[in-house]
């Protein structure tokens, strides 16, 4: 039987990472060993990035609440404790969100923080 030689599906292979690194500049483009290791970072890098803008969200979500409750005179370990105690079950997002488009609805929060905590 005559040898089959793998220089098509190599050359797939070559496409498929020259195709997801287009738009990157010299070499990184063009050359497949130095595009392939561009591309294994690029995607390492875009992974690691999605679970950090996770974590930036929550502090951002934490450092809106702190300040509505600051102006509500609580801190926001004060608050979060005044709202556990209470019962209220709402997610730091949906608070971050109270505290810049609703700032009565965050007030009375706050309020129903301060009489659990007193």
């Amino acid at each position: 039987m005559a040898r089959i030689k793998g220089g098509l599906n190599a050359k797939k292979k070559h496409n498929r990472v020259l195709k997801l690194a287009k738009g990157y500049r010299g070499a990184r483009s063009n050359q497949y060993r130095i595009a392939k290791q561009s591309v294994m970072r690029a995607l390492a890098t875009s992974y690691a990035g999605r679970k950090e803008r996770k974590r930036q969200f929550r502090q951002l979500w934490i450092a809106r609440i702190n300040a509505a409750a600051r102006l509500n005179g609580l801190s926001y370990s004060r608050f979060m404790y005044g709202l556990k105690l209470a019962g209220v079950e709402m997610n730091r997002k949906m608070l971050a969100e109270m505290a810049v488009n609703d700032a009565e609805g965050f007030k009375t929060l706050a309020e129903v923080a301060k009489s659990k905590l007193a």
